[in-house]
């Protein structure tokens, strides 16, 4: 049943208040009970103890006993005049004595006296004491009966003392006020700290109700799984409060890993390195580039009230690859440009030749043009058996040529067509072809060597360049994410392909390495085991 239809409040601070109250409230009434029921019966022993010592200091009267024996049961007798001062001076509602026989020798009413008591003096006569409450002819009382013995310790009677049980009712309404005092002051202290609680409840649920509550608890865990875009929420010390379907992908974390990252610390899920700097924000900035996998991730962080934050994961792998392909075939498109020139100028000497009558001179510079692209892809084809790394050759010698770098197969590459993954080492040859190009470029004798061998099932891949080289310091912190010596092109950042290179040998359980070459320059190393089929 809804808080509407039992006309409860709807707000969550609200209910909240009026739940503590209530809280509150019970707690003081069962407490003030639970001391009352205790206090009663402390009271009730409390006068029967203090019956029981009147009784116990009249029978050690020795007069008392000695009148028993010697007077008869009358009002004027020594024995009832002992009572009564000792009656008046304790307070007590009645000091009877009385003999073997439990007839009465005193008693408050003179008219009582020499008449059987109204309840069993049998315990008191046998020498025993007793502390009760009983109905008797003066109501209810607490007693306390003892025996009263004689100068020979002979027992000659008993000694019955009653406290008017009225008083004792009286004392324990009386407490009852100041208990509610206290009662009621613990009350509102709980009603001030439920106040000051439901206040500040009210500041960080924005006033909203439990159902509203409820509802945008669903709508976010509804949205952050459906949305294509990955998100992690942080705890202010490190551990991740939640991961989104789409972060799990990106991150290539388990399936189930939405509910089993929970609680965990950043590090223990992702591993040390540039991800897990970016999104516990060791490394500050936007739009922050990192690679996890084979994905190329773009990372941005907002901190939260609270210390934690979150951050917010786009794949821009694709995007990556289809700026190295608008590169390349750029270059391509540069070659071919190059090469329409070229070949119109070679259509122009043809024609020239032709006209001159030089016939011989025409069918040898057309087989000599033609053999050169020929032998190019021929050699390609050759030694490098798998079709995508032939024609991604033949295609980065054309850029290379149109570039005046010479690109070219060392004497030992050898690699059948047994790739287990030929798109990996394609992109990882394209992007070691492209930094050479770029190296060696400019030059005094700019060259590309490319050497692809197999080993057994392990693949070998090196590539050399002409350039200046890589300085020792720096041949591991090339692949890192995001360091480059080059200059940004628009379309896409740099400092991304090496950074893949490695990833992706790791991945494979190989290695990228860098050093340097017999002659100068660069020297890159990936080593692929179990490559090949």
């Amino acid at each position: 049943m809804s808080a509407r239809r039992l006309g409860l409040p709807r707000r969550a601070v609200s209910q909240i208040l009026l739940t503590q109250l209530a809280i509150a409230a019970g707690v003081a009434v069962l407490a003030t009970g639970l001391f009352l029921a205790p206090l009663s019966a402390q009271l009730d022993d409390q006068a029967m103890r203090r019956a029981l010592a009147i009784a116990q200091s009249a029978a050690a009267d020795p007069a008392l006993a000695a009148g028993v024996l010697s007077s008869g049961a009358s009002a004027d007798s020594p024995v009832q005049s002992s009572a009564e001062r000792i009656r008046r001076a304790t307070g007590a509602e009645y000091v009877v004595v009385l003999d073997l026989d439990g007839i009465r020798r005193s008693h408050p009413s003179a008219d009582r006296i020499g008449l059987p008591v109204s309840t069993d003096p049998s315990d008191a006569l046998a020498g025993r004491e007793v502390m009760e409450i009983d109905e008797g002819t003066l109501g209810r009382s607490a007693r306390g009966k003892v025996p009263l013995l004689a100068a020979d310790g002979e027992i000659v009677g008993a000694v019955s003392v009653g406290i008017a049980y009225d008083s004792v009712r009286d004392r324990l309404l009386g407490a009852i006020p100041g208990l509610l005092a206290y009662a009621g002051g613990a009350l509102a202290a709980g009603a001030l700290a439920a106040y000051l609680l439901s206040r500040r409840i009210q500041r960080q649920t924005r006033d909203l109700a439990f159902s509203d509550i409820a509802g945008l608890l669903a709508e976010r865990e509804a949205m952050l799984h459906s949305i294509r875009e990955g998100v992690i929420a942080l705890a202010p010390d490190g551990r991740i409060r939640l991961v989104n379907d789409e972060a799990a992908r990106l991150l290539g974390l388990a399936p189930d890993a939405t509910d089993g990252c929970a609680g965990r610390p950043l590090e223990d899920v992702l591993g040390a390195g540039r991800t897990a700097d970016v999104l516990s924000g060791r490394v500050t900035g936007r739009d922050l580039l990192t690679v996890q996998g084979p994905r190329v991730l773009v990372a941005n962080r907002m901190p939260t009230e609270d210390g934690g934050a979150v951050a917010t994961l786009r794949d821009r792998t694709e995007l990556e690859h289809l700026g190295r392909e608008l590169d390349s075939t750029r270059g391509l498109i540069d070659a071919l440009r190059a090469q329409d020139h070229e070949h119109a100028n070679r259509l122009h000497t043809l024609l020239g030749l032709l006209e001159l009558g030089l016939h011989e001179e025409a069918v040898e510079f057309v087989t000599e043009v033609a053999g050169v692209h020929r032998t190019t892809a021929e050699q390609v084809t050759e030694k490098v058996r798998d079709p995508l790394l032939a024609s991604l050759l033949v295609g980065k010698a054309a850029v290379a040529a149109e570039r005046g770098v010479p690109l070219r197969l060392a004497g030992s590459t050898l690699l059948p067509d047994r790739l287990v993954d030929p798109g990996g080492l394609v992109t990882i040859l394209g992007n070691l072809v492209d930094n050479a190009l770029d190296a060696a470029a400019g030059s005094a004798a700019p060259l590309v060597e490319v050497e692809l061998r197999a080993e057994g099932r392990t693949a070998v891949l090196r590539v050399r360049d002409s350039g200046p080289g890589v300085p020792a310091a720096h041949r591991e912190e090339i692949f890192t994410e995001g360091w480059s010596t080059k200059q940004p092109k628009a379309h896409r950042e740099r400092g991304l392909g090496l950074a893949l290179v490695r990833r992706l040998a790791e991945r494979q359980g190989g290695s990228a390495r860098a050093g340097e070459a017999a002659d100068g320059g660069a020297e890159f190393s990936v080593v692929l085991p179990e490559a090949l089929r």
